[in-house]
C-alpha cells in the first residue's frame, strides 16, 4: 500500500498540475448577451501551439464566431486580429477552429458572436504553458540527416568548381596550380561549412536548453497533521526551494480569492474513493496555510490545493497525507462551508457503516440520498458509460425529502459545486455549473481587457497581501446570506435590478459542463447547499476510450 501511494504521488506530480490534475480542456456554459452558448477549449502542450476551439450555440442563431488570444501581461491593447470559427457541417450552431497562443502563462480566448440577436462577447481563461517535448519522427530524422550530408557535399564541391572547372574554357584542362587551388578552397569551404553547423546546432541546443527550464514544474507543497490546543490541524507548506524566480516571483504574495476563498483544499482517501473533505485552510504566512482537520477516518489521502495567482493563472498542489486515528477525543471546529464525507468504496455499492456523515454512492439514473434526507438524481442510464473526449453536460435533478421540488441555496456563490476524480488520482477537476474554468481567473481577464494599458501593472505585493487578508477578515465575519449575495455580486452572477441571480439559471436542475480526458472508473462529489447545511453526494461512472477506426 506504501509502495503504491508512493508511485502515485511521483505520478501526479509528473502530470501538469495547473488548473486541476490530468485535465487541461476548459469547459464554459455561459450567457453571452441574448446566446446561450457552450465553449470547449483544448490548450495545446507546446507553446507556441495552437488551441482546438468549439463553440456550440444553445440558444440564438449566429452568422459569425471567431476567436482571439488576449494574455494577461500585453492585454486587449497587444492582442492579434481574431480568426474565424468555422460552421461545422451537419451540425446547427457549432463552430470550430483554432486559435494561436504565443505567449508562455495566463491567456485567455475571446469569443465574438455576430448573429440575428445581435452582438456578444464573453471571455475564458486559459493557462498556456509547455507541457511536453516533442521528438523528431526516426524516420525524418534520418532523411534530414542524408539530405543535409547531400547539401554539404554539394556546397564544398560547387565551391571548389567556381575556382576551377568553372573557369575553363572549352577544351581546356586544370593546371596543377589550379587543382590545388581548388583543393584549398574545398578545405576553406569545409571549415566554414562546418563551424557553420556547429554554430547552428550549439543555437538550437541552447534553445532547447532553454525551453526545458521553460517547462511547467508544478508547485510543491508539504502537508501534515499537527495538534494544538486539542484540535488536529491540517498543515500544507509551500516549498520553494526550487523555484525559478523568473516564472514564479512573488506570486505568493499576490494570490486571489476564488469564491471567496484563498484555497480550496480537497481530501481523498485512496484507493477506495470512499472518504472526502472539502475545506478552506487560512494563511498563516507566504508559505503556510492551516485549517481545522475534519473528523475523517484514518487511512492514506491524496490532498489537492487550489489556488488562483493575480494574473489568474490557476494551479493545483498535490501531495499524499497520512491520517491516524486521534489518540483521544478532539474538537473539530470549522466554518459552516467545510465539510467531509464517509460513503462506499469503488465498485463496492452499499458497504459502508452507516452513520452521520455517511452517504450511500450512486450511478446515473438512480436516486442518491443525502445526510438529510433529500435526494439527487444524475440524469443518464446506470449501464451506459460515457465517452473520453467528448463534452457531456451532467445534468443533476434535486429534490426534496417529501419527493418535492428542492431549489439549492447558494454554496459559495454558486449553486452547486462538483469534483470528479479518476480511480487512480491521476484525473481531479472541480468543476461549476459555469464550467471547468477559475471564476478568479476570469475576473482577472475581464479586468485586464477593461484596462487600457498595454502593459499590465503589478501590485506591490506586501501592500496588496495585507489589503487581501483584510478582503478575506470581512468576508469571514459578514453573516452568511450577506456573504453569498456579495460572492455572487462580485462574480457578476446577482443584481437586484434583474430580479436577483444573472448568469444562471436558479431551478432545481444543477449541470455541468465536462469532458472527461480519458477512460476509467470515475467518481464524483456533488455538493450543494439546504437549509443552510452543505450536503455532498457521490456518484460513479465508467468511462471508455473514444473508438478509433
Amino acid at each position: 500500500m506504501k509502495k503504491y501511494l508512493i508511485l502515485l504521488i511521483l505520478l501526479l506530480q509528473g502530470i501538469a498540475s495547473y488548473a486541476h490534475v490530468g485535465s487541461a480542456g476548459v469547459q464554459m456554459q455561459a450567457q453571452a448577451g441574448a446566446y446561450k452558448v457552450l465553449v470547449s477549449v483544448t490548450p495545446p502542450d507546446v507553446i507556441p501551439g495552437t488551441a482546438q476551439v468549439t463553440v456550440y450555440i444553445e440558444y440564438g442563431e449566429a452568422r459569425k464566431v471567431s476567436v482571439r488570444p488576449i494574455y494577461f501581461y500585453s492585454g486587449d491593447k497587444g492582442a492579434p486580429s481574431p480568426d474565424p470559427l468555422m460552421p461545422v457541417p451537419g451540425q446547427k450552431g457549432q463552430f470550430q477552429g483554432t486559435v494561436w497562443l504565443m505567449e508562455w502563462g495566463s491567456s485567455s480566448a475571446q469569443i465574438s458572436i455576430e448573429g440575428i440577436q445581435g452582438d456578444a462577447q464573453l471571455v475564458i481563461p486559459i493557462v498556456a504553458v509547455s507541457t511536453a517535448e516533442r521528438d523528431m519522427p526516426k524516420g525524418l530524422g534520418i532523411g534530414l540527416s542524408i539530405f543535409g550530408l547531400l547539401l554539404f557535399l554539394l556546397m564544398i564541391t560547387t565551391i571548389g568548381a567556381s575556382v576551377s572547372d568553372g573557369l575553363l574554357k572549352p577544351g581546356q584542362t586544370l593546371t596543377v596550380a589550379q587543382k590545388r587551388k581548388r583543393w584549398i578552397n574545398m578545405g576553406i569551404a569545409t571549415a566554414v561549412c562546418s563551424l557553420i553547423l556547429y554554430g547552428g546546432s550549439s543555437w538550437w541546443d541552447s534553445w532547447a536548453a532553454e525551453y526545458k527550464q521553460w517547462l511547467y514544474k508544478p508547485l510543491n507543497a508539504k502537508t501534515a497533521v499537527i495538534e494544538a490546543d486539542s484540535q488536529r490541524i491540517f498543515q500544507l507548506k509551500i516549498d520553494t526551494t526550487k523555484w525559478d524566480r523568473r516564472s514564479k516571483g512573488s506570486m505568493l504574495s499576490t494570490l486571489i480569492p476564488d469564491h471567496g476563498k484563498l484555497m480550496h483544499t480537497f481530501l481523498v482517501r485512496m484507493p477506495g474513493l470512499d472518504a472526502f473533505a472539502h475545506f478552506h485552510p487560512d494563511r498563516k504566512d507566504s508559505l503556510t496555510f492551516q485549517a481545522a482537520l475534519p473528523e475523517l477516518p484514518a487511512g492514506k489521502y491524496l490532498v489537492y490545493s487550489d489556488i488562483v495567482q493575480y494574473s489568474g493563472f490557476a494551479e493545483t498542489m498535490v501531495d499524499t497525507l497520512e491520517i491516524s486515528a486521534p489518540k483521544a477525543k478532539t474538537s473539530a471546529a470549522s466554518s459552516g462551508e467545510d465539510t467531509y464525507i464517509i460513503t462506499d468504496p469503488l465498485d463496492t455499492p452499499g458497504r459502508v457503516p452507516m452513520g452521520e456523515n455517511v452517504v450511500i454512492c450512486g450511478k446515473p439514473g438512480t436516486k442518491t440520498v443525502f445526510k438529510d434526507g433529500s435526494y439527487a438524481i444524475w440524469e443518464g442510464k446506470p449501464d451506459k458509460p460515457l465517452e473520453a473526449g467528448k463534452p457531456y453536460q451532467l445534468n443533476f435533478e434535486i429534490f426534496n425529502p417529501d419527493n418535492s421540488p428542492c431549489f439549492p441555496e447558494p454554496y459559495l456563490g454558486m449553486l452547486g459545486h462538483a469534483v470528479v476524480m479518476r480511480s487512480d488520482g491521476s484525473v481531479y477537476i472541480h468543476l461549476h455549473p459555469s464550467g471547468s474554468y477559475s471564476m478568479a481567473a476570469e475576473q482577472s481577464f475581464e479586468s485586464r481587457i477593461s484596462d487600457t494599458s498595454r502593459v499590465a501593472k503589478w501590485p506591490k505585493p506586501a501592500t496588496f497581501r495585507d489589503s487581501i487578508d483584510r478582503h478575506l477578515a470581512h468576508l469571514k465575519a459578514m453573516p452568511t446570506v450577506d456573504r453569498e449575495i456579495f460572492l455572487m455580486k462580485e462574480m457578476g452572477m446577482y443584481n437586484p435590478a434583474e430580479g436577483g441571480m444573472t448568469g444562471m439559471e436558479h431551478g432545481t436542475r444543477i449541470t455541468f459542463p465536462y469532458s472527461f480526458p480519458q477512460g476509467g472508473q470515475y467518481r464524483i462529489f456533488l455538493q450543494i447547499k439546504r437549509n443552510d447545511k452543505v450536503l455532498t453526494g457521490a456518484f460513479d461512472i465508467k468511462v471508455t476510450d473514444p473508438v478509433t477506426l
